[in-house]
């Protein structure tokens, strides 16, 4: 099967999508850490979904007067809606309540070291099922990410790790990838925002049974934290996964899901900043290696 190579453009286009989605998605640990004081895990996942949904919508069905008519719209085919609905069922709905619950019961290094298997198994499962094979680079530069994200959760983790709350972190890393896989293959045939934005709406569907809790939690939870939430609907969600669809239509599962390895350096920064949270000598140790791998497995390959 012929790997993807990238034309001088779309790297830069991909590169610049990739950027912006890490640093959303590094912003969404410090709204959690707000929003999650007074937001159970299954109503803050819908709440962020099911907003991210309509803001999407209307984003994607307002089109502009003058959008040339190749860039229009088109719906799913029959072989498209298996794979629409693995990844908004794990992606989007199972992995966002698995990981905001994982969090009350692990401490951040802890949950960091088990989500972030989820890069690895996103390059495996690329290699094996779409053919894009294991280039030295992308091995080289995920185990050297990995190596990074294993010490910056040894710097903040207490050691205590509950079984429930481990058997989450994995499952929400498992489904992770395996909606990153079952993306990649829609991005072909469908446009990034319309894939982002079903996806999104079927990991809201999923997690319709917590609206009773989100009615009882948003008529006692403060201004300050409904705005945290909007903030996640808005940009880790409904902004975060459209540049996510867009970089990955541009270049490998493998070398996007290495990317997100530097997500937990941004969000070190961001807490700092944010939340007065000093990072550890060991943590800006990890932080260096997690930015080495990625620069490693985004270094251009040889075509195949």
């Amino acid at each position: 099967m012929t790997a993807l190579v990238e034309a001088p453009p779309q790297r830069g286009l991909a590169t610049g999508a990739a950027a912006v989605t890490v640093l959303l998605w590094a912003s969404s640990f410090v709204a959690i850490r707000h929003a999650g004081t007074e937001f159970s895990a299954g109503a803050l996942s819908l709440a962020r979904l099911g907003l991210g949904s309509v803001l999407l919508g209307a984003l994607l069905f307002v089109r502009p007067r003058g959008v040339p008519r190749r860039a229009a719209r088109r719906w799913p085919g029959k072989g498209d809606w298996p794979l629409l609905l693995a990844c908004g069922l794990l992606w989007f709905g199972v992995y966002n309540v698995a990981l905001n619950e994982a969090e009350r019961r692990l401490d951040a290094g802890t949950a960091a070291m088990l989500v972030h298997i989820a890069p690895l198994l996103i390059a495996v499962l690329a290699g094996l099922g779409l053919g894009e094979g294991f280039p030295r680079q992308l091995v080289l530069g995920g185990l050297i990410a990995f190596a990074g994200v294993v010490l910056i959760g040894t710097s903040t983790s207490t050691g205590r790790a509950e079984t429930w709350g481990v058997v989450l972190c994995v499952t929400a890393a498992v489904s992770y990838a395996v909606g990153v896989v079952t993306q990649k293959p829609l991005l072909s045939r469908l446009p990034a925002a319309e894939v982002t934005w079903l996806a999104c709406t079927i990991g809201a569907v999923v997690c319709l049974p917590f609206a009773p809790a989100l009615v009882d939690e948003v008529r006692s939870a403060s201004g300050s934290t409904i705005w945290w939430v909007v903030y996640l609907a808005a940009f880790p969600t409904a902004l975060g996964f459209t540049t996510w669809a867009f970089a990955l239509r541009r270049t490998s599962a493998g070398r996007m899901g290495v990317t997100v390895y530097a997500v937990p350096v941004v969000a070190i920064i961001l807490g700092w900043l944010f939340l007065s949270e000093t990072p550890t000598l060991l943590a800006l140790a990890g932080g260096a290696l997690c930015l080495a791998g990625v620069a490693v497995s985004r270094r251009p390959g040889r075509s195949r």
